[in-house]
C-alpha cells in the first residue's frame, strides 16, 4: 500500500486538521483587532448580560410563583393590577 492509499483514509482527519489550524491562525490575525472591538463596547456587553440574566431569573420567579398560586403564569397579577386581589386564593 502506498503513501498516496494511506493518505487517502486519513482525509476527512487530515481535512479538520487543516480548517482547524485556518480558523486558529485567522483568530490569531484578527485578534489585536477584535479585542479592539471589545475593550470598545464591553459596557454594552455586559449591560446586554446583566439584562438576559434578570429576565431569565424573573421568568424563572414567575414560574415559581403561579405554580404556588395554581393559576396560569402571570394571570395573579394581571387580576392584582385590575384591581381584584380578594380574588387570588382566598387573599
Amino acid at each position: 500500500m502506498g503513501i498516496r492509499e494511506k493518505l487517502l483514509q486519513y482525509k476527512y482527519q487530515i481535512g479538520i486538521a487543516l480548517v482547524s489550524f485556518l480558523i486558529a491562525g485567522g483568530f490569531i490575525f484578527v485578534a489585536p483587532r477584535f479585542l479592539s472591538v471589545l475593550s470598545y463596547f464591553w459596557p454594552l456587553i455586559l449591560s446586554t448580560t446583566v439584562f438576559l440574566v434578570a429576565v431569565m431569573l424573573f421568568g424563572q420567579i414567575s414560574s415559581w410563583s403561579a405554580e404556588s398560586y395554581g393559576d396560569i403564569q402571570g394571570e395573579g397579577i394581571f387580576d392584582y393590577i385590575a384591581g381584584n386581589p380578594e380574588q387570588l386564593n382566598g387573599y
